[in-house]
């Protein structure tokens, strides 16, 4: 049968896209955004993390062991950007803390510790004391919403440094000189990114040599140098941020290693606040 000419091509039109439909691949789907990327998301538990890297007084050629005074008390917190269900991949810098510490056991400071971290004596000497600068640290934590103003954890958090020194070790001997307790807030569970860095390239079959400093850690991550100047505080604290960055993106599980030890002494320590000078 001949069909008119008007008939037959409104007809062979849809014909053409009829089969177009058929033949269309069955698996391509469009994903919603969030289910496509929360495979690429850890499982994070704690809220935030409070990184800090402490300076202290030193010595030449004295070890860990020496009764560091701090003379730098830096801490960022780092929150997370997109936690969703408790996946999240993103940590940013919230709020910044810094001061100087003002030393009074030796309120000298060496040539050599001052080689080493750029920290003046003026800068010291204009500082508060310790324990000043803990109810300055609590106003900002309770201020950013972290504790509660009676001292309460309001977010479950942890202490973020590199190696396990700043606060299991450096915060503990400064409040036994400047006889204080160490804040129920300070202690508990921290997290030694250090370790933390160590395991993951273990675990991507990664050789791990020397002492993995904060250079070296940015090194194998894949990061660019540091930024700023090694042994400075605020610095050091700020580039530990970007190492935490970089392992929430890997999809690292990012909570405490490290349990600090309050009850932790050494041999120059006498009575409260008393320091064994024949025992350094």
């Amino acid at each position: 049968m001949n069909w008119p000419l008007w008939v037959g091509l409104p007809l062979l039109v849809l014909l053409y896209y009829a089969s177009r439909k058929r033949t269309q691949p069955q698996s391509v789907q469009q994903v919603p955004s969030a289910v496509a990327t929360s495979a690429l998301k850890a499982k994070q538990t704690y809220d935030a993390f409070l990184v800090v890297d402490v300076e202290a007084t030193c010595e030449e050629g004295k070890n860990f062991a020496y009764p560091n005074e701090i003379i730098e008390f830096p801490v960022y917190l780092m929150k997370w950007k997109d936690r969703i269900g408790g996946q999240a991949s993103q940590l940013e810098i919230a709020a910044e803390f810094q001061t100087f510490v003002q030393p009074t056991w030796r309120p000298k400071l060496s040539k050599f510790c001052t080689d080493l971290t750029s920290i003046t004596q003026e800068q010291v000497d204009a500082a508060p004391r310790f324990p000043e600068v803990l109810r300055s640290l609590r106003a900002f934590l309770v201020e950013h919403g972290v504790l509660e103003k009676t001292g309460k954890r309001r977010l479950k958090f942890c202490w973020a440094t590199d190696g396990p020194w700043d606060v299991a070790e450096f915060v503990v001997k400064q409040a036994f000189i400047s006889q204080i307790p160490v804040p129920d807030w300070l202690a508990g569970e921290a997290l030694d990114v250090r370790q933390l860095v160590r395991n993951h390239l273990a675990s991507n079959s990664k050789t791990v040599r020397g002492n993995l400093n904060i250079s070296a850690q940015l090194g194998a991550l894949g990061l660019p140098p540091f930024v700023g100047r090694e042994h400075r505080g605020s610095d050091d604290a700020q580039n530990i941020c970007r190492i935490l960055q970089k392992l929430a993106t890997e999809q690292v599980p990012i909570r405490p290693n490290l349990h600090i030890n309050l009850r932790r002494r050494w041999a120059w320590m006498g009575k409260s606040g008393q320091i064994l000078e024949d025992k350094i």
